[in-house]
């Protein structure tokens, strides 16, 4: 650690990360005006060298201990782990991070990759982690459940349409089988909103560097998986009609940015197929673009699901990709005044 960087607020409670509690704004809002007076920390705006940090799905849905997807990772307490690190990485470069832009997964009850969309020959629905192939649709296994086509909005013989359409375009595309997930992630719960301890160090920095969040929403279209915060899984139907697009506003501001730090859960999902669509969004535009990308890989995660699914090889697999296409690895404990020659 650089000895510029940064001390960790007194109201940073490590062993609060892996619960859920209510930040109290007010009460950080006026520490953190303090906490920019007294370490001399100027506005965002002002970054000469302009750094932003992507938090892919800080979510208490994937990140608390007991709740719907927790990722726990080989160690059972992975998310957890993450997040404390994290936390501490935002508050030491907190005068050099110029924004955070935190994804948020978000769902509801009716959805592709939920139990209620799909059903078998006798009307039961298949249980999460269930891996539906394009084979399974073809061979009429699990169908497109008709009951829920009025709240789409689409008629019965068009969503069984765009179930074989659509497990066959991620096969053809080289992506995982539709996989099944329990409730996760729903709108308006509390599975939904940010781990708290990172909603916090979030919060504080926003106000000490007068920094807006940039926000972002994926996952909601019930038509497709949206792991990646840049891309949907599929774009269109059967007949080539648009059902979702790509988030390309947020691509270019991203590609803006002279470094871009990203860390998250899952490192084998959502966090793959992020970086990956970055990729391929840089790959066709200057593939030198690269070389601004850091993965912070001691903050992120793969699935691991004891006795049912490991993803670990696969989350390492992506990352030795990425590194080779002239993405960095980095850690928590890095100074980003050293790794970027800043002087704040």
């Amino acid at each position: 650690m650089s000895s510029k960087d940064l001390p960790t607020p007194a109201h940073f409670d490590a062993d609060k990360v892996g619960r859920v509690w209510r930040v109290p704004y007010q009460e950080r809002s006026e520490g953190a005006k303090k906490w920019a007076k007294q370490h001399k920390i100027k506005a965002a705006s002002k970054d000469l060298f302009k750094i932003c940090l992507l938090l892919v799905d800080v979510q208490n849905t994937f990140c608390i201990p007991g709740f719907e997807l927790f990722v726990g990772g080989r160690s059972g307490s992975a998310a957890v782990d993450d997040n404390t690190r994290l936390c501490e990485f935002i508050y030491r470069n907190l005068d050099v991070i110029t924004r955070i832009c935190p994804t948020m997964d978000t769902h509801q009850a009716v959805q592709i990759f939920h139990s209620l969309f799909l059903i078998d020959e006798k009307g039961e629905h298949p249980e999460p982690f269930t891996l539906i192939s394009a084979q399974d649709v073809e061979k009429g296994i699990w169908k497109f459940n008709p009951n829920v086509a009025e709240s789409l909005n689409i008629d019965k013989a068009y969503g069984q349409e765009f179930l074989r359409h659509y497990t066959r375009r991620l096969k053809e595309g080289g992506k995982y089988d539709l996989t099944i997930w329990p409730y996760h992630a729903m709108l308006g719960g509390i599975g939904h909103a940010l781990v708290s301890a990172v909603e916090e160090a979030v919060f504080f920095h926003g106000i000490t560097r007068y920094a807006l969040p940039d926000f972002q929403v994926k996952g909601s279209n019930p038509f497709t998986e949206n792991y990646s915060v840049l891309s949907p899984e599929v774009l269109d139907d059967g007949d080539g009609n648009p059902i979702a697009q790509k988030n390309t506003g947020f691509i270019a501001r991203l590609l803006d940015f002279d470094a871009v730090i990203i860390a998250g859960q899952a490192k084998s999902h959502c966090v793959a197929w992020t970086i990956d669509d970055l990729l391929r969004e840089i790959a066709s535009s200057n593939k030198a673009l690269a070389e601004k990308v850091y993965l912070l890989e001691d903050c992120t995660s793969p699935v691991v699901i004891p006795g049912v699914v490991d993803y670990t090889d696969q989350g390492d697999a992506a990352f030795r990709r990425f590194v080779d296409a002239g993405m960095h690895i980095c850690r928590s404990t890095d100074s980003l005044r050293h790794l970027f020659d800043i002087d704040p």
